[in-house]
């Protein structure tokens, strides 16, 4: 039996321990506070993080590295992106197996993907280090509703050897080897869902959500293909795919951020309200650095930095991005 660690073990990480028990593999899930590893260990649940869901038996938990990473056949990595560094810096050096990230965002200061990250603090060579993306609502994933998604690594038989963990019978892995597509993709809906939430909030309409994650796309899109993504991934799962789900979901946290932020609040108190960690609002920075860099136009995402650093009335900025000079589509 395939023995893999999860290390981190908030909704996300812990759903998809879920995934690969249901999998058939023998599951591991890092905390880091014990109190939460007992949880799990001795009850099934997580409920800080997921209620009273009851997580398959078979997954052990602990809030020890060293024995979390003792005996891995391979590690699914679930920690925020902003704080991915410093943690695999505290560390000791990742073990020699393959490693899933299912981290969505940029570093911001340095504007690195997170499989960049991985490699640098982790030691890890990049060549065996892939990325799961794709519309994954960690709440549905939990109840077992069939979704798909695409893992992406720079070789095919990697990217197909991550794919098999993922044998869950409600979760379809389709394989790519645009890692830098991918993680794009993932990283950039979540600013674009900031946007859509907010719009929501504001009170307006379909029309105005549609056209948001349409342009949304084609910013994604511009942005991907600038840094070598193929075009064809944005209009797949980990484009496409994932975008709809995050700008049209009340389970998407950087979805909820837009709404409150639509409603009045500012993005303190927006980020208070979702409680938990929305990487759209930091990536938005990263991105907005990358595509100034790049020369890529990117209007909504730089709304979006307007609002959250610049204190941008949101009913402007939305109001503005549609009122844009003629140009073709």
């Amino acid at each position: 039996m395939t023995r893999l660690t999860v290390l981190g073990a908030g909704s996300w990480g812990t759903t998809f321990a879920q995934v690969l028990a249901d999998g058939g593999a023998d599951v591991t899930l890092w905390a880091r506070r014990e109190e939460v590893a007992r949880e799990v260990r001795e009850e099934h649940r997580n409920s800080a993080y997921l209620g009273d869901h009851e997580l398959p038996a078979g997954i052990d938990a602990t809030s020890s590295v060293k024995d979390a990473l003792e005996g891995a056949d391979g590690i699914v990595l679930a920690i925020p992106a902003q704080s991915m560094r410093s943690t695999l810096a505290g560390w000791p050096v990742l073990p020699p197996v393959p490693v899933l990230s299912l981290t969505k965002g940029i570093e911001h200061g340095t504007d690195r993907r997170i499989t960049e990250v991985i490699a640098d603090a982790g030691q890890a060579e990049l060549e065996r280090i892939g990325v799961l993306s794709g519309p994954n609502l960690s709440g549905e994933i939990a109840q077992r509703r069939p979704c798909a998604s695409v893992v992406a690594a720079d070789s095919e038989e990697l990217a197909s050897v991550l794919a098999t963990w993922c044998e869950a019978p409600y979760l379809r892995a389709y394989t790519s080897t645009d890692v830098v597509g991918v993680e794009i993709a993932g990283a950039v809906k979540n600013v674009i869902a900031i946007a859509v939430g907010a719009a929501t909030g504001l009170g307006h309409g379909h029309n105005t959500t549609a056209s948001l994650i349409t342009r949304g796309l084609a910013e994604i899109t511009r942005l991907g293909v600038a840094l070598g993504g193929r075009r064809e991934t944005f209009a797949g799962l980990a484009g496409l795919g994932d975008l709809v789900a995050t700008c049209s979901s009340p389970l998407s946290r950087n979805h909820r951020l837009g709404l409150a932020l639509g409603r009045g609040l500012d993005v303190r108190a927006a980020a208070a309200e979702v409680g938990q960690t929305a990487e759209g609002v930091a990536t938005a920075r990263a991105v907005s650095d990358l595509a100034a860099r790049l020369g890529v136009d990117m209007p909504i995402a730089s709304a979006v930095v307007d609002v959250v650093d610049h204190d941008a009335r949101i009913d402007e900025v939305t109001t503005a991005l549609l009122a844009r000079g003629v140009r073709p589509e």
